[in-house]
């Protein structure tokens, strides 16, 4: 289970940039953003994504077999406004980099931040021109950074990039600028789109694992499901509600993880991400986290196993998983659908906290409850029952703690890699979270599985408030009867434990208190 929501920041790629960066889809796609000051020069990031390298000997001109790797303008177009076209601009560069070149952009420090535009100074050494992109090219990537630009002539209001694809032959983390050092520009706006393309298809390098991880979750959920419902249809005259719930959740989980899969295989083919798939596998995925949680907090409280209901206690557990219902989808649907380049940090930071403190919350709570419960069972002697929980305590203590140390893992993995070099196994930190929810749902459906014992006790209603006074006894509904053979003295009788921990045993601990 994925109890806290690690801090997932997204750094800038370039020193001169602090903005958030961001892989909305591999068809990037421009209406009207407007550059923003960074330095002495005027910038639009304009997208970041990890290409796998291509055949180095295609021409650059003829791009279009499926295993090549480009970056393709299409119809870029810079616009301004009537009343500043009545001079002709510098260049308007667009600039292609990866991620290790990124020091053969820009020159010494101005105004705090490295200059990129070149500075009059700096002309009269000739080591740049004037009101150009500060550039050098790489030793260890020939022919990089790819710098190119379109100008203004007099009363011209657009000036469009030429449509050409750039091929990438090294494997790297590729990031796309716009960029002009005129400020009489500055309310300058572009239009148009690039699309990114990697050799299997338009799946951002990043994320392109996930698809197979989908897939592989997908038949993990199947064979869960097979043995789940196996038993569910053997025994389903003996089914209780608690485990309604769990086939519940395997069922979510089963959506969500097809959904997925096909979320990704469609964003790769097409190169747009689907909306309405991404919307309905957010959906589906926190409906299953919000249940979940409220099963093991419920089941920590005791019902379905040890009482019948939660008494007063139901309108809070229900406000509580409705509250992190919306927060969780929420943070989900901004993550996933919305451009999250678009919101500052403190944004985000607003959205990940409600939801990080509702785990907390939940973990909190969970765990007084099962003290209170192991407590009672120890106390009227209810031997299967307590080991069953014991175990269940254990699980979520084991899933608690890992959560924890992969938390620190994902924070340490985020500060050390500023500038997402290590984009090729960023893929296995959301990957975590969803095997460790799976192992934990695999713990619950082992202990509580569907068997001819489910119904062995069901207690009256009146019983809620007897174990919660911790005064009296529980009442047996459907008492099993005591075979003669088995009868060693008055009121003894031989335990016989079923499949899922509910045996005769409490039969005998019943009485004993």
């Amino acid at each position: 289970m994925k109890w806290l929501y690690g801090s997932r920041a997204v750094l800038s790629l370039l020193c001169l940039c602090s903005a958030y960066i961001a892989i909305e889809a591999s068809v990037h796609e421009y209406a009207g953003e407007r550059f923003t000051s960074k330095g002495n020069a005027y910038v639009i990031h304009a997208g970041s994504e990890g290409i796998y390298s291509s055949d180095p000997t295609t021409n650059d001109s003829s791009i279009s077999a499926n295993g090549d790797s480009y970056i393709r303008f299409e119809k870029v177009t810079f616009r301004r406004d009537k009343d500043l076209a009545n001079f002709s601009s510098g260049l308007v560069h667009a600039i292609v980099f990866e991620v290790e070149d990124r020091q053969m952009i820009g020159g010494s420090a101005y105004g705090g931040q490295r200059a990129v535009c070149c500075t009059s100074d700096l002309a009269k050494l000739g080591v740049c021109s004037e009101g150009e992109i500060i550039h050098r090219s790489s030793t260890e990537n020939p022919g990089w950074p790819k710098v190119f630009g379109v100008s203004f002539d007099v009363d011209e209001l657009t000036a469009t990039l030429p449509s050409k694809s750039v091929q990438i032959t090294k494997t790297g983390m590729y990031n796309l600028y716009f960029i002009h050092c005129n400020p009489k520009l500055k309310d300058l706006v572009v239009e148009g789109k690039t699309i990114w393309k990697n050799p299997t298809g338009y799946l951002p390098g990043r994320m392109a694992p996930l698809m197979n991880f989908y897939g592989f979750m997908s038949f993990a959920f199947v064979i869960l499901g097979i043995f789940w419902f196996s038993q569910y249809a053997r025994f389903w005259r003996e089914v209780l509600t608690l485990q309604n719930c769990i086939t519940l959740v395997i069922t979510l989980g089963m959506f969500e993880m097809a959904l997925w899969y096909f979320e990704y295989a469609e964003f790769n083919e097409t190169g747009i991400r689907p909306t309405g798939i991404t919307m309905w596998a957010v959906t589906f995925g926190t409906v299953k986290r919000t249940v979940a949680r409220l099963i093991i907090l419920t089941v920590s409280m005791g019902f379905g196993v040890v009482r019948p209901t939660l008494g007063g206690l139901t309108s809070k557990v229900i406000m509580l998983g409705g509250t992190f219902f919306v927060a969780s989808e929420v943070l989900e649907l901004v993550e996933n659908v919305g451009a999250i380049s678009d919101i500052s940090g403190k944004a985000k930071l607003f959205l990940v906290l409600p939801v990080a403190v509702l785990d907390a919350f939940f973990i909190l709570w969970i765990f007084t409850s099962l003290s209170a419960t192991l407590n009672k069972l120890q106390a009227r002697r209810m031997m299967v029952k307590l080991d069953i929980y014991r175990k269940f305590t254990n699980a979520l203590a084991v899933a608690v703690l890992v959560s924890v140390g992969w938390i620190c893992y994902e924070l340490h993995f985020n500060s050390t890699d500023v500038y997402n070099e290590k984009w090729q196994t960023a893929w296995i930190i959301p990957a975590f979270w969803q095997v460790l929810s799976f192992s934990l749902l695999c713990v619950i459906c082992a202990l509580w599985a569907p068997s001819q014992n489910s119904t062995r006790y069901t207690y009256s209603e009146e019983t809620s408030e007897e174990f919660d006074k911790d005064d009296t006894s529980l009442t047996l509904i459907k008492p099993s009867p005591i075979p003669s053979k088995d009868v060693r003295s008055a009121g003894e009788a031989r335990p016989v434990q079923g499949s899922n921990g509910v045996s005769n045993g409490d039969l005998e601990e019943d009485k004993t208190e």
